[in-house]
């Protein structure tokens, strides 16, 4: 009986609408193959996997470590999402596969690291035309020997990787746990206090990775300006295929810009936010089902995420007819006012609380002055009120890197009520939302959703803005969007 997965369909990777193969059928297919090449050298433009690696060792000397990357995902029945690697499994060795597993012994004077993988198989068995695991079906593997020359890491088949998890001691053993369910099962957890749905010990080891990551290196810095690039390019895309004068659907827009992600990326970094008319006022507006009015605001959230899967992170408000009303133009202004002062706060030493309330305050005097607010700003802001929530809804920004919501896992005095410092990315990303069925604000301001979002690196001069290849001030956003249309539709090249 052949080996089922928890999905149903057969372990060795055959599935169950595949026909029946004759003996003949199958004498033919194993014979008369050359063999290929597949050039391939060390990677000389990642230097830092190896350096991450040690700062990990570093945190936990004397135990063993154990990162997966995950599998693939089931879409419906036998079909697979897209394969996206776990973020940490490739922040820590560069690589992209499914099913692969890092594995760091202690040496005693460190670790020893070993990436378990799936080898190319040979064409002594079937599985190359028969699985969908082989080659005919996926393309040429690696060997273990071309994956450790690519990555500098010592590699060994992921067949052997069971006998390596074997009799591991739970108190000298850390996993990132979530990612691959056999290695889960596998290292049983120490029995000790769970957060967020992991072991005491394990959550440590997710929390250092995320810690090491706030502070990029330049090379770090290149990517996500790399995807912020190609960001702005979609945004270009877009802009010159929406008309002024008829509706098209949010759809078409999504489309458009995904087309980008995939030519100058590997896939957009986040479902694409879409949101003409009302459905800007709806912070993760991802079904996209609507269409575009003269007349009315659309709110595009949207990021490229690079080949190296660091992503970008931009919000953008256009208005379709190509001007703002005067009464869009003032809620407008308030957003921009806000993210300028949060960007102008930016530096190191300053804390991410104080970036939100620098921001915040902006948008409650923009309420105010709106005669929104039904108290005093300054009663607004305090924390036992925190009134204007109700129009702002969100935080001013997080922190982005090869993740869109990167560094989750760290602690809060290391993130949310803790300093910025150089060489960290975040977006400044504040916004007003007035829903179509708020009877506190006035009609005409009903429906009107506005968010701007920059991506901004932390240096000793301050904030840089990564994303400032696309205009912001209303009337440069007018300026843009009319040439744009004028320069006409381009295919990504």
């Amino acid at each position: 009986m052949t080996e089922q997965r928890t999905d149903g369909q057969p372990a060795d990777g055959t599935e169950s609408h595949d026909p029946d193969f004759s003996e003949a059928f199958l004498a033919f297919m194993r014979q008369g193959w050359r063999d290929s090449t597949l050039p391939v050298g060390p990677r000389v433009e990642v230097p830092n996997h190896a350096k991450r690696r040690a700062a990990l060792s570093a945190a936990f000397p004397g135990e063993t470590l154990v990162i997966p990357s995950g599998g693939e995902k089931v879409r419906a029945n036998d079909t697979e999402y897209r394969f996206r690697p776990g973020s940490d499994f490739v922040y820590l060795t560069g690589d992209h596969a499914p099913d692969s597993v890092l594995v760091m012994r202690p040496n005693g004077s460190g670790h020893d690291a070993t990436l378990y993988m799936r080898p190319r198989a040979s064409r002594e068995t079937d599985e190359f035309f028969r699985s969908r695991y082989g080659e005919l079906w996926v393309g040429r593997r690696h060997t273990l020997a071309e994956k450790s020359t690519e990555l500098g890491l010592p590699t060994a088949d992921l067949a052997e990787l069971d006998a390596a998890l074997a009799g591991l001691a739970p108190g000298r053993t850390r996993v990132l746990r979530g990612f691959d369910s056999h290695v889960d099962a596998a290292v049983l957890p120490y029995d000790g206090p769970r957060e967020q749905g992991q072991p005491g010990r394990d959550r440590e080891l997710a929390i250092a990775v995320s810690e090491l990551k706030l502070v990029k290196d330049e090379w770090e810095i290149a990517q996500l300006q790399d995807a912020i690039d190609a960001t702005v390019r979609g945004f270009e895309d877009v802009a010159r295929i929406l008309p002024a004068d008829r509706a098209v659907s949010e759809r078409l827009l999504e489309g458009i810009f995904a087309l980008r992600a995939r030519h100058d990326g590997n896939d957009v970094g986040y479902g694409s936010i879409v949101g003409a008319g009302e459905h800007a006022t709806i912070l993760h507006w991802v079904h996209n089902h609507g269409v575009t009015r003269p007349g009315e605001l659309l709110l595009m959230d949207m990021g490229v995420e690079n080949r190296n899967l660091y992503t970008a992170d931009v919000t953008r408000v256009l208005p379709v007819d190509g001007r703002f009303t005067p009464l869009q133009r003032q809620v407008y202004d308030i957003v921009y006012a806000s993210q300028q002062a949060g960007i102008d706060f930016i530096k190191p030493g300053v804390k991410f609380n104080d970036v939100h309330r620098t921001c915040m305050r902006v948008l409650a005097e923009g309420l105010h002055e709106l005669g929104l607010l039904p108290v005093s700003v300054e009663e607004a802001m305090d924390e036992k009120s925190t009134i204007y929530r109700r129009w702002t809804l969100h935080g001013f920004g997080h922190m982005l890197g090869i993740d869109v919501h990167d560094c989750a896992n760290a602690r809060k005095e290391m993130y949310k009520d803790g300093e910025l410092n150089e060489g960290y990315v975040l977006t400044v990303e504040p916004g007003l939302y007035f829903q179509p069925e708020d009877d506190l604000v006035p009609e005409e301001l009903r429906g009107i959703g506005i968010r701007i979002e920059d991506d901004v690196l932390v240096t000793t001069a301050g904030a840089v803005n990564l994303s400032a290849g696309l205009p912001r001030r209303a009337d440069e956003v007018e300026t843009w969007l009319a040439e744009q249309r004028e320069a006409g539709p381009r295919l990504p090249g």
